[in-house]
């Protein structure tokens, strides 16, 4: 009896050092380009904000996915949380360093998603007409 099988294919190479970190990249642009996050950092950029003044200011935004986002965000180090002894207590929210470091490129591609909205628009209609089942 022989074995019929003998060949073993070569295994895989160990990931690419340089690739190594995809996944901790991914959950950083995960978080920073969250449409939240987005339009929180574009909110802050201009200065401290309350959180009801954020709420007001984010058309669609709810109170849950608010607090979900600005917990993200001061946990990822892009956004402050400063408690003021008053009463009520008054709390006020602000880039860091590292968030503002994210204003130009958040902004940039805002303005890019404005200014092509109407082509991907299109673009998305004619796939979706090509691809009716």
């Amino acid at each position: 009896m022989e074995p019929t099988h003998s060949h073993l294919p070569v295994l895989p190479p160990l990931p690419d050092r340089d690739h190594a970190d995809c996944r901790g990249v991914a959950s950083i642009l995960a978080r920073v380009g969250d449409k939240w996050s987005v339009f929180v950092i574009v909110m802050l950029s201009d200065g401290p904000k309350r959180f009801n003044e954020l709420k007001r200011m984010i058309n669609g935004i709810s109170q849950r996915m608010l607090t979900l986002t600005l917990r993200g965000l001061e946990r990822d180090g892009l956004v402050t949380r400063t408690i003021f002894p008053t009463i009520p207590p008054r709390v006020d929210y602000e880039l860091t360093d590292l968030g503002r470091g994210l204003q130009q490129p958040v902004k940039a591609l805002g303005e890019w998603a404005i200014e092509h909205q109407e082509q991907i628009a299109a673009a998305r209609t004619r796939f979706d007409e090509r691809n009716q089942t």
